[in-house]
């Protein structure tokens, strides 16, 4: 069961976990107070856990390991590239942000950011229940820690205790329903649970029970209404570099749960969970985007609009199951990815922005911060302003294709109610795009209430362009990206 070929299988997790340990070790000798020598070698670590992953994804091979424990797939090695070059890219934003905030006293950031990384890596390749619930408990339990860093703040502390109780009670619900299929099927192991329920040898409403559970405490860690209500008060109290921390890579490893248990584990039971998946998704995008309307805040508007922009990625999913062809299936789950990385990457840059505007003692935070921004700094201004119009789905930004992908899957599937959902979606868009347009005109009508210059590093000026960039890039040629996510769905589906 543990032979050479598992351990070779977790070689990126085992990296993690020996270098968050060596990494809080390293930094009891710093002395820095920017932690120079600890962030330089979390980035290095990052940065090895990146190319091992991509070099995996392009070979194309799939592998079980630990008796059927872990998969290592096409479709995991991708997401966990992507999910640990979105944590890269959260530390080197965050970095000043942390320090002017006394939040670089010890290593905690970088060591709880690999170990909060390696609970991604666990979800995207679990193939178990349990192992899936020991890496969602290890990320969620690294976030919390994450957001109560600035211990003498008292919004992050109370973001930290609602993120908390609500995590632990969402955690109770999806072992709840784990236990119930298990109970049910006699295993754990995903591909034993769907010959279990393709035998047709088990009480359907016993399997009901488990799957209501189960999808309940999946969606909170997706953030979809009804289990949303801890998104707008952890993004707004969690420190901004925590909130991106929590608001980006997750999605990914989300997402891979997901695919892994409703399609890889339960998708004889498909008729059942689409129909949650529908409701969730409508309920979504009506409250998130209404809601964000309201705001004055840009990480709670934002906070809102995750919400919504998770509607899609669950129609997504949906849309998936409707087809019933493989390629088609394929298509529209592939959409569903494309969907969640092009999300986590715009929302890299939009916090990048709120991160650059903040300063030691002040928080950018409310949409008249933004005031003037062009005159203050045309190139941020403009920054912003595509990670907004990639948001709102304006053409030729990434979010454009994004919804269109996920949309034109959920209409080939064809149906009345199918099409008619397409269109809601479309509408509810539409209300979105005036939170958004309402910063852009902010950020280029009103007049600047601070005229101090934004300063940064070279290297978050980098980042930071190269990251606006791909937003346009891949909007205008999005077919490589879309291919890959496709045909990393594909080779998932045929094992």
């Amino acid at each position: 069961m543990f032979d050479k070929l598992s351990l070779m299988a977790v070689i990126p997790e085992v990296i993690l976990l020996v270098m968050a340990c060596v990494i809080l070790l390293f930094d009891l000798s710093v002395k820095s107070a920017k932690r120079g020598a600890t962030y330089g070698l979390t980035l290095v670590t990052l940065s090895v856990v990146v190319a091992l992953e991509a070099a995996s994804a392009t070979s194309g091979q799939t592998v079980y390991a630990f008796g059927n424990m872990v998969v290592n797939d096409a479709m995991g090695h991708w997401l966990k590239c992507f999910a640990a070059a979105a944590v890269m890219v959260v530390l080197v934003y965050g970095r000043d942000y942390a320090a002017g905030r006394d939040m670089l006293r010890g290593g905690d950031l970088f060591t709880l950011s690999l170990f909060s990384l390696l609970g991604m890596f666990v979800m995207i390749s679990g193939n178990n229940f349990l192992g899936i619930y020991m890496g969602i408990e290890l990320l969620t339990l690294s976030s919390y820690a994450m957001v109560a860093l600035r211990r003498d703040h008292v919004l992050s502390t109370e973001a930290a205790m609602k993120y908390f109780v609500l995590g632990a009670l969402a955690s109770g619900l999806l072992l709840y329903g784990m236990s119930m299929l298990y109970g049910a099927t006699g295993s754990l192991d995903l591909g034993q649970v769907l010959k279990a329920i393709n035998g047709g040898q088990i009480d359907h409403q016993i399997l009901i029970f488990g799957l209501v559970f189960l999808v309940a405490g999946l969606a909170f860690k997706l953030g979809v209404v009804p289990f949303h209500m801890w998104i707008p008060d952890v993004y707004q109290g969690a420190p901004t570099v925590i909130t991106l921390m929590v608001a980006g890579a997750p999605k990914l490893a989300a997402f891979a749960v997901f695919i892994r248990m409703l399609v890889e584990g339960l998708l004889p039971l498909a008729v059942d969970w689409q129909q949650m998946l529908m409701v969730m998704a409508v309920a979504s995008l009506a409250i998130g985007n209404l809601a964000a309307i309201a705001q004055t805040n840009v990480k709670r508007m934002l906070a809102f609009s995750t919400i919504s922009h998770m509607g899609f990625v669950l129609i997504g999913m949906m849309s998936g199951v409707v087809s019933g062809h493989a390629d088609a299936a394929g298509n529209a789950y592939g959409a569903s990815m494309f969907y969640v990385v092009s999300y986590v990457l715009t929302t890299l840059a939009s916090f990048g922005v709120i991160l650059l505007l903040s300063r030691e003692g002040f928080e950018s935070e409310e949409i008249a911060d933004f005031a003037g921004l062009n005159q203050r700094s045309p190139l941020y201004a403009g920054i912003m302003a595509l990670c907004l119009f990639s948001l709102a789905g304006i053409p030729p930004m990434v979010g454009f294709y994004a919804k269109l992908a996920v949309l034109e899957a959920l209409v080939a599937t064809g149906g009345t109610v199918y099409i008619a959902l397409a269109v809601y979606a479309v509408m509810m868009s539409l209300i979105g795009a005036f939170y958004y347009l309402r910063v852009v005109k902010v950020m280029y009508f009103d007049a600047p209430l601070n005229t101090a210059p934004l300063t940064a590093g070279m290297d978050v000026r980098a980042v930071l362009t190269i990251n606006a960039a791909l937003l346009l890039v891949l909007g205008l040629l999005p077919g490589g990206l879309m291919t890959l996510c496709a045909n990393a769905v594909l080779k998932m589906l045929a094992t």
